[in-house]
């Protein structure tokens, strides 16, 4: 029984058998999003004009629309957060790596002043 338990929830919600929703970043704010923005593009356009078919096609191209934008917006969210954390590793690593030692930046001589000032 656990076993079962444990293997419906690796597998997640598929969108249309290709997209799994749980385990992709940003996927499920974007489809909300692209809801959202689906239903406020069709309902306005439908309200402006009483045209069905045309609201239709108009909150359609608002589900893309507002989808992508969101994905794409939430990924290179994401992407600059990663270079960050990985500029942030890297200095902790170097600090430990040369703490102490000659090669220390933050160990200046006493005399020394810093460069360009007099």
């Amino acid at each position: 029984m656990a076993g079962e338990e444990q293997e419906s929830d690796n597998k997640g919600f598929r969108l249309l058998g290709i997209l799994d929703v749980q385990n992709t970043p940003c996927a499920r704010d974007a489809i909300l999003h692209g809801a959202g923005g689906s239903l406020a593009a069709g309902l306005l356009h439908f309200l402006a004009t009483s045209r069905v078919r045309r609201s239709f096609d108009v909150g359609f191209a608002g589900f893309m629309l507002t989808t992508l934008g969101s994905w794409l917006y939430c990924r290179m969210n994401n992407a600059k957060i990663r270079v960050q954390q990985r500029i942030i590793q890297d200095g902790i690593k170097n600090k430990i790596i040369y703490e102490g030692s000659v090669l220390d930046p933050t160990n200046k001589p006493r005399g020394e002043t810093p460069s360009g000032s007099s």
